[in-house]
């Protein structure tokens, strides 16, 4: 059995909007027809005592000037004394004491008698005084002649008019939304027959749908860029894969063929070499892509002074000088011990790689930042590569890029993890001429 949200979830967009319009208008509609009827007949009554009202006065006006008053068509006019008896030769009327008492109080009263059919008549009336002194009480009433009727057809007819009503709401609104949604429909057909590179047309006027188009094109732009990229990676994994892989195959096999120990020994030294290579390549494609789903963990503080020294300390034997310049004690970064040494140790060897003697580890610290400065005394890096140095398999074709063995991923898995932190790398010129590394994270209050 389907249950009503999923039964409403499956209906169009057009049935939803044009049922909950529907409902709402017909609730409104049927619920105003049902307060008029209620209020139908105090309106009527109220309509009734406003003639009454009309008609007494003047009877009042005329009867204290001692003339006998006219009765306007429809409306029976009586002058009584306090007790109730016609004092107009007129036949006696059907009130008991307590009609008479209101009428003299001024409140208005309704009886109803019963002959061939029941009549309900209403009453007002107002204690006068005659030119010779007596008290005189004019009264007057008229029959509340199908009343009833008007009540009770006016609230059908009321009743009536609001389901006319919501059935217009009802076709007015399937139109409305189907007129709103043609546009999203032709957009729809659009996005399906869209070409490679595609956009879609952007609707003239400016409003949901002209954003939504727009919106969808800026997706649609980054599913490219995203999927160029991927094709790009994918290429140059391949391309960088390919030359470790082919170095040990032909190494092995002159290994295997050659007899000569000393040779053999010499080509194994070499595989390890190629095979240590192409792990630490694995090891940043595997890094890089788990940062391109998305994998953060989470942060913690990290401080930066220790970790530096550190990677210092892990540096091979015959490195460049490597000094440490920390401004502070301590400066607490907000990111991961994985991703520091991560970061810290692609920049040393990157900086050993290319610096001629002397490389420089400044850690700074502001208010809301801190920040670690590798310096070198290489060739540095020319203006114009240093926008590129942090893509991946980038490589720099001039001075800097005199020394082998890099695999184009360090300085781009540096730029990664600094950047899913909130932080970033730069890169520019160090005081002694060669490359200054800059990477910054979000600061750790303690």
């Amino acid at each position: 059995m389907i249950s009503p949200r999923r039964w409403w979830l499956r209906r169009t967009l057009r049935f939803r909007i044009t049922l909950v319009a529907t409902t709402i208008t017909l609730a409104l509609l049927f619920g105003l027809a049902l307060l008029a009827g209620k209020a139908l007949g105090p309106l009527l009554v109220n309509s009734v005592d406003a003639e009454l009202h009309a008609a007494l006065d003047t009877a009042s006006t005329t009867v204290e000037r001692g003339r006998v008053p006219s009765a306007p068509e429809g409306i029976d006019v009586r002058v009584l004394d306090t007790a109730g008896a016609p004092v107009d030769g007129g036949e006696p009327v059907r009130l008991d004491a307590g009609d008479v008492s209101a009428l003299k109080a001024g409140l208005p009263v309704s009886t109803e008698f019963t002959g061939e059919v029941t009549t309900k008549l209403r009453w007002l009336g107002a204690v006068v005084t005659a030119p010779d002194g007596s008290q005189r009480l004019v009264a007057v009433g008229t029959a509340m002649v199908g009343s009833e009727a008007a009540k009770t057809n006016g609230a059908r007819w009321l009743l009536l008019v609001a389901l006319v009503g919501a059935l217009v709401a009802t076709l007015a609104t399937w139109l409305g939304v189907r007129s709103a949604l043609r546009p999203v429909g032709r957009m729809r057909r659009s996005a399906k027959d869209l070409p490679p590179g595609g956009r879609l047309p952007l609707p003239e006027a400016h409003d949901e749908l002209r954003a939504l188009a727009s919106d969808f094109n800026a997706l649609l732009a980054r599913q490219e860029e995203i999927s160029e990229r991927l094709r790009r990676f994918t290429g140059d994994a391949a391309h960088e894969l390919r030359s470790p892989v082919a170095s040990i195959r032909v190494q092995a096999e002159v290994a295997v063929t050659n007899p000569d120990p000393d040779l053999a020994q010499e080509t194994l030294s070499d595989i390890l070499e190629e095979a240590e290579r192409l792990s630490a390549l694995l090891d940043g494609l595997l890094a890089l892509a788990r940062s391109d789903a998305g994998e953060v963990p989470p942060a913690e503080p990290v401080e930066l002074v220790t970790e530096a020294r550190d990677a210092v300390a892990r540096l091979p034997h015959g490195s460049p000088s490597v000094r440490v310049s920390a401004v502070v004690p301590q400066a607490w970064a907000l990111a991961t011990h994985a991703e520091v040494e991560l970061v810290l140790n692609n920049l040393l060897r990157n900086a050993c790689r290319y610096a001629d003697s002397q490389i420089v580890v400044s850690v700074l610290a502001s208010r809301s930042r801190v920040r670690v400065v590798v310096d070198d005394d290489g060739p540095g890096i020319a203006a114009e590569h240093r926008e590129r140095v942090f893509d991946r398999f980038y490589r720099v074709s001039d001075d800097r890029a005199r020394t082998s063995g890099g695999s184009g991923l360090g300085l781009a898995m540096v730029a990664e993890a600094a950047r899913r932190r909130g932080g970033r790398v730069t890169v520019g010129e160090s005081p002694d001429g060669g490359a200054r590394f800059q990477v910054s994270w979000r600061r750790h209050a303690r």
